[in-house]
């Protein structure tokens, strides 16, 4: 099964362009997410049509399928056009999220930057999901806390569930310690991503982000629009806004109403053919 190594600001997938083909891609993304055993990334990206609009899924390492995925959907952007399976310009996903308009930028000839609109964010307890009612929307700066350290989390729905927490520094924070408890936490049903963010100044945040199903990586695209629309609900950002992840700068926009706008490179690493074990 031939294959794509690509990576948005670190944030790496492997995607697989397998139109009409019907395998267990839980069980695929298993094995060839593994850094040791596989090719490695983030997850698994399958393109399962050459028909606009493309439809796109994600898969995490862990076999759960993910309902949103950022700088995956930017990666496929940058497929669909170098591969000409799309022109220049607007494309057409559709996700188990929902439908996405990617905007590939070409520069001396190959896509760089891809941008993408996310959709609205949504904010009520139903929608994130919690386990218990709250009548607040948007529920701001909710007090959690993980092993005995208190957190004050901000929900943002962004086709999948994100909790963000405004800390001082977000380069002490025990995230590989903390981010599974918070993932696993009773109050989500469904788990959630977890984002802790130091507000450099008004056009400039600082993030770490820990994945649902995943880990820590590098950086995440739905994470990123979560602590956009977070910040901007808070009044602790402008828009647009830099966020620097550790893999790279994502740009985000984002106005009280309106969809979240996520742009940043995007970056071919190989190709390859998966040979499966036959031991």
């Amino acid at each position: 099964m031939k294959f794509t190594k690509m990576h948005g600001t670190g944030n790496d997938f492997v995607l697989v362009d397998a139109p009409g083909v019907n395998r267990d891609w839980a069980g695929l993304a298993r094995a060839i997410c593994d850094r040791h055993f596989g090719v490695g990334s983030d997850g698994l990206l399958l393109l399962s049509s050459h028909a606009p609009p493309f439809p796109m899924r994600m898969f995490n390492p862990d076999g759960s399928e993910a309902e949103a995925c950022g700088n995956g959907l930017r990666c496929l952007g940058k497929y669909l056009s170098d591969s000409g399976l799309a022109s220049t310009g607007p494309i057409a996903v559709t996700t188990i999220g929902g439908p996405r308009i990617l905007h590939t930028e070409a520069q001396d000839g190959c896509i760089g930057r891809v941008r993408v609109s996310m959709g609205a964010p949504r904010f009520k307890a139903e929608e994130i999901p919690l386990s218990i009612p709250v009548q607040q929307s948007p529920i701001l700066e909710y007090p959690v806390e993980v092993r005995e350290q208190p957190l004050r989390l901000t929900f943002v729905n962004m086709g999948n569930p994100h909790a963000v927490c405004f800390i001082p520094d977000v380069d002490s924070f025990p995230l590989t310690e903390l981010g599974p408890l918070v993932e696993h936490h009773p109050l989500f049903p469904q788990r959630i991503n977890f984002e802790i963010v130091t507000v450099v100044n008004r056009d400039h945040l600082r993030a770490r982000v820990w994945e649902r199903g995943a880990g820590e990586t590098l950086s995440c695209g739905s994470g990123a629009c979560a602590i956009a629309v977070a910040a901007r609900l808070q009044d602790r950002a402008a828009s647009p806004v830099g966020i620097s992840l550790p893999g790279g700068t994502l740009t985000l926009e984002w106005e009280t109403g309106g969809e979240v706008e996520l742009s940043g490179p995007t970056t071919t690493v190989f190709e390859g053919d998966w040979k499966e074990d036959a031991s």
